[in-house]
């Protein structure tokens, strides 16, 4: 006799994280938005902040026999936190900021299990978007894609064009870095491929 499945709860409200695990041919049983302080502690590095935050998350959330899977995405310049862009004002300032540089993207994916105890994965991209002109940051922002995102774009859309070099996990920058969460499924006994 096999034993049950175990059973996931995505701590996360974002349709892009709940598509990439539909990749991983893993449905949740239940989507729960993890509200929490997002707020970056002072001389907090991106790395830290980003596994902070997917901790944080998967901890927030309180489904009992469950498993909980969260994660977190930041975009950095240097030791800089760039926000998720909510106006444009904010979109256009981190657009200026990466035109012609590399930046890098750190996701990180926590697994709280049903016992309490949490593991967590960091995946990190860098990324280098072409010197933008005043016409593309422009269009760009009239698209809308950037609300919400972090670091004002979002690469599964129109950004894409916009960057020409990425070293490391397209999935991670888009929300989800499904190699760590793979590996951390699999640890717990989820069946994967």
């Amino acid at each position: 006799m096999s034993s049950p499945s175990p059973i996931l709860v995505l701590a996360s409200a974002s349709p892009r994280r709940r598509e990439l695990l539909a990749r991983l041919g893993v449905e949740p049983a239940k989507v729960v938005a993890a509200d929490i302080d997002e707020t970056p502690r002072k001389a907090e590095l991106p790395r830290d902040y980003a596994r902070r935050m997917a901790r944080e998350k998967a901890l927030a959330v309180e489904v009992a026999d469950t498993f909980v899977l969260a994660g977190d995405t930041v975009v950095a310049a240097g030791r800089r936190i760039l926000p998720k862009a909510e106006d444009e004002t904010t979109a256009r300032q981190c657009l200026e900021l990466l035109s012609g540089r590399r930046h890098r993207v750190l996701s990180a994916v926590a697994l709280r299990h049903p016992d309490g105890s949490l593991r967590e994965r960091l995946s990190e991209t860098q990324l280098k978007f072409k010197r933008l002109s005043e016409q593309e940051i422009d269009a760009y922002i009239a698209g809308g894609e950037w609300h919400g995102k972090a670091g004002g774009y979002a690469i599964q859309g129109m950004a894409e064009a916009l960057i020409p070099w990425i070293q490391g996990s397209h999935s991670g920058v888009v929300g989800l870095p499904l190699y760590e969460t793979r590996a951390l499924l699999k640890a717990a006994g989820f069946a994967l491929g």
